[in-house]
């Protein structure tokens, strides 16, 4: 751990110890902003409704590994140093964590005029047997509100199993006490199935639109839903099973970085592809330097900005 990660989680548990009432104080008088930038705000263009968001809550559901290291998320002060020289860089709208995470990040003074997304459904553990069970164990649409947040996050993964189902109906109940306050739900999709005991999923394209259809309908209104996608083959035909604003998964990071950017600026091209949502691709580069691959992605965004699709709906708000 590096001195200043070390100084950081010192810092961070002396307030907490001293002060637990501080961690609701620094949400309550952090700056805000409407979850889309105006065109005169976001670099111009007919649209300017891009999203950039950098996401955190992986170890939640105890998903640690970044490339060999095993457990390269489970040092927190290094963590959060990342997720500060992320959220420092231009272009970059904000965060995608679990409570833990925001609360440090708020009390850090990081999320200051920051789009933050609140993670809900973490209880499908990652490699356990009940992993497709994935219950909502972190935020709650009233615990969102309450935090000043702007949306909230959850995440289904689409299989012929029980554990499917019930994940379905508490997505549907989220969407609904989320949207009954008027604020979006970003829901990340997959077709999934179980392989000798662990959950696999399906990278093409026929079986994600089928989970996107099933995913779309979920709740009593779709009025602020979102959606949140992994980057396959043909994903303009997969794009087109719905209508619904979706932000690109960044994934796990890949042998070639190079790939991994071009294809998210292949599918910016895509009109429903509004922006993108990458954690560890972004904290933990191949070559460690964690601003240059952060300014990479938010450029790649900001051309999404520059040069919106010509089909343009109406607005949605939410969170502002």
């Amino acid at each position: 751990m590096t001195v200043a990660a070390t100084e950081l989680l010192a810092r961070l548990t002396d307030i907490r110890a001293t002060d637990p009432a501080a961690v609701q104080k620094a949400l309550a008088k952090r700056r805000r902003r409407p979850l889309l930038k105006s065109p005169s705000t976001s670099g111009g263009g007919q649209g300017g409704g891009s999203l950039f968001l950098v996401a955190a809550d992986h170890p939640a559901r105890g998903m640690l590994k970044v490339g060999s290291d095993p457990m390269a998320m489970g040092d927190r002060g290094e963590l959060l140093h990342r997720l500060l020289t992320a959220l420092e860089r231009p272009g970059v709208d904000g965060i995608l964590g679990t409570a833990d995470i925001v609360d440090d990040l708020a009390l850090l003074g990081a999320l200051e005029g920051k789009v933050v997304f609140g993670s809900m459904n973490r209880g499908g553990l990652t490699g356990y047997r009940f992993e497709l069970d994935d219950r909502f164990t972190a935020y709650t649409a009233e615990g969102i509100a309450d935090s000043g947040l702007d949306g909230g996050k959850m995440m289904v993964r689409v299989a012929d199993e029980a554990e499917t189902l019930r994940t379905l109906a508490a997505c549907a109940h989220a969407i609904d006490e989320l949207s009954r306050r008027k604020l979006p739900a970003m829901i990340e999709v997959f077709a999934s199935e179980v392989e000798d005991g662990r959950v696999r999923n399906r990278a093409d394209a026929d079986s994600l639109i089928r989970a996107i259809t099933i995913v779309s309908g979920l709740g009593t209104t779709s009025a602020y839903t979102w959606l949140k996608l992994p980057v396959v083959d043909d994903l303009e035909r997969v794009m087109r099973a719905t209508s619904l604003p979706t932000l690109l998964l960044g994934g796990d990071p890949g042998e070639d970085p190079a790939e991994t950017f071009a294809s998210w600026k292949r599918a910016m091209a895509i009109p429903q592809v509004r922006g993108l949502v990458a954690g560890r691709t972004l904290l933990y580069p191949q070559d460690g330097d964690v601003a240059r691959a952060v300014d990479q992605a938010a450029a790649i965004v900001a051309e999404k900005r520059k040069f919106p699709s010509p089909a343009r709906g109406g607005g949605q708000g939410g969170g502002s």
